[in-house]
């Protein structure tokens, strides 16, 4: 599961109160399929990611935000000795119930760092993979500890649909992110496409974006491909939030690839009824 993959609120201060998703976004409807204990667990998951998340992309020097950062840093690692201050009473209790890694935790912030250094343009294929690893893949790995999976086969589903979500969010957000300075697109995408030396914003304006965004519609789609047979080894009832999370990004990115990524490129979201039909279809 991706950070970004939910729709959010406003954010949250370290050691704040729980961040609830938007009640309309699909993480909402994925999580409202989790009994209660489960649900709770993920919005204070949910709440550590929107923080980092946030410090990472809100405005100001960047030291003071690194030094936020640090400070989460450095709850982790007292939740994780058993030594978690107050106000991270909560996070703490959840982490001890499902058995979270340290590691998991830290590979988050290691991801919003690399957003928070320099804004990100243009990364090799490798650096991207670690990227998704980080702010996605290791988002799944908590969640897979919550959903009560097997260590081995929950890593292999955080694998694959946490890069299958990120990829998507990088293809439906590319103007946004461009508008920022940001660039995610691979470079050797870009050179495929004869783009390589463009700005963020020279690449959105090129009728060639196209071709650099194939390249990863199709890693996507074999990610999507490959958490779909993981979930199909799982027992069905502890991956429902994930095929929802995996359907309704399916579907996003089917749209994407419909609408084509010449410029004008009109927005791609899914709508409250379909949504609510894809969620039908996971109960069943």
């Amino acid at each position: 599961m991706s950070v970004r993959a939910a729709e959010s609120p406003a954010a949250v201060e370290a050691g704040g109160s729980a961040t609830r998703p938007a009640a309309g976004s699909s993480f909402y409807a994925a999580m409202r399929l989790l009994p209660r204990e489960k649900r709770e667990a993920m919005f204070e998951i949910y709440a550590f990611c929107r923080a980092v998340d946030d410090i990472a992309d809100e405005p100001g020097p960047r030291e003071e935000r690194q030094a936020s950062l640090q400070r989460w840093r450095e709850d982790i690692e007292a939740i994780c000795r058993g030594e978690a201050p107050a106000r991270q009473a909560r996070l703490a209790a959840v982490t001890a119930r499902f058995g979270l890694r340290r590691e998991d935790f830290q590979a988050v912030i290691d991801g919003m760092e690399m957003d928070l250094v320099q804004d990100i343009r243009a990364p090799s294929m490798v650096e991207l993979d670690l990227y998704c690893d980080r702010v996605a893949s290791a988002v799944g790995r908590l969640s897979i500890r919550v959903f009560g999976l097997e260590t081995i086969l929950g890593d292999r589903l955080a694998h694959h649909l946490g890069r299958a979500l990120q990829l998507t969010n990088i293809l439906r957000d590319l103007d946004e992110d461009a508008a920022i300075g940001r660039l995610y697109l691979p470079r050797e995408a870009l050179a495929l496409a004869g783009l390589e030396r463009a700005a963020p914003a020279e690449a959105m304006a090129s009728p060639a974006l196209g071709g650099a965004c194939a390249f990863l519609v199709e890693k996507a789609y074999g990610h999507f491909a490959e958490a779909e047979a993981m979930m199909a080894r799982a027992p069905r009832g502890l991956v429902r939030a994930p095929r929802l999370m995996g359907a309704v990004y399916r579907r996003i990115l089917d749209r994407l690839v419909a609408r084509g990524f010449a410029p004008p490129r009109q927005s791609v979201r899914i709508a409250k009824p379909l949504l609510i039909w894809i969620l039908i279809r996971s109960l069943l």
